[in-house]
């Protein structure tokens, strides 16, 4: 490993230190192979536990799935300019190897020997990133295929992002809302409640039901129980059930349509709409 081989030849290069870093030195060179064995586990952003839970925070499965495809989209992009980025390197090591058999100089083949050492470093180190970044995809990869399935689709459409909105919206308002409403007596903050006038639900009525909740719970832990997450998972859908139609109802008051078909993608209206340049006989 070219790491390895900068640590070794260190002692060499500071030969005017005091003896007891050369210890050291040796000390580190030994004890490396299983550090860079255990760090190879890792050059990674985040656990694959980080990239479900905190990373991929969507409350409804439709989002949990565009964000899972912007999370493949972004690892995506990153291997790709890593691709380009090591075939240049790897190029430009080609041409110092080559630079290095031709020439005679010492002082100039000592300096393409340290140039070398240099782009093997960098190879290497961009090559640990580059094996993280696969295991992420993979791993969100396979997310992907475990979304779908929970959702019991092949694929997901325009259509089905859309038409889920309203209920995304819904629930992160009131999530928000009611963790908010937790430290504030059961009050929810102002940032939500203007959330849920844009959503065209009336704030008073979702303020009652956070209050329900919250009483609810407290209830449950003065019975010796304990609430669940699940529970309040359900209060949520239940919030959306309730309140599924406003925001289109509310839209629909200022003149807009919260869903066009034949703006989508893979539209059938679209599909059957006559081709504007084909003439009329």
């Amino acid at each position: 490993m070219s790491n390895d081989l900068i640590i070794s030849n260190m002692n060499m290069a500071l030969a005017v230190t005091k003896p007891e870093y050369n210890l050291m030195l040796k000390n580190i060179q030994d004890r490396m192979p299983a550090v860079i064995r255990d760090t190879s586990n890792f050059h990674k952003s985040h656990s694959q536990f980080m990239s479900v839970t905190l990373d991929v925070t969507a409350i409804t499965p439709i989002r949990s799935i565009k964000h899972t495809l912007a999370e493949i989209d972004r690892t995506k992009s990153a291997l790709q300019e890593a691709y380009i980025g090591l075939r240049k390197t790897q190029n430009e090591l080609k041409k110092k190897e080559r630079d290095l058999d031709a020439s005679t100089d010492a002082l100039d083949r000592e300096l393409l020997e340290i140039e070398i050492l240099e782009l093997n470093s960098h190879l290497e180190n961009t090559q640990n990133h580059v094996n993280g970044a696969l295991r992420k995809m993979n791993f969100m990869v396979n997310q992907h295929a475990q979304l779908l399935e929970a959702v019991s689709k092949n694929e997901i459409t325009e259509e089905d992002y859309e038409k889920e909105e309203a209920r995304y919206h819904i629930m992160t308002c009131m999530k928000q809302g009611l963790n908010a409403a937790r430290s504030r007596g059961g009050v929810i903050d102002e940032g939500n409640l203007i959330y849920l006038f844009d959503l065209g639900i009336n704030a008073a009525q979702a303020q009652a039901e956070v209050l329900s909740y919250l009483n609810m719970e407290n209830q449950i832990i003065f019975n010796g129980n304990a609430p669940t997450h699940e529970m309040t998972m359900r209060w949520l859908e239940a919030c959306a059930d309730k309140w599924a139609n406003d925001p289109a109802t509310f839209a629909a008051r200022r003149g807009f349509s919260v869903f066009d078909r034949s703006s989508l993608t893979n539209s059938p209206a679209l599909e059957m709409a006559p081709d504007p340049q084909q003439k009329v006989a």
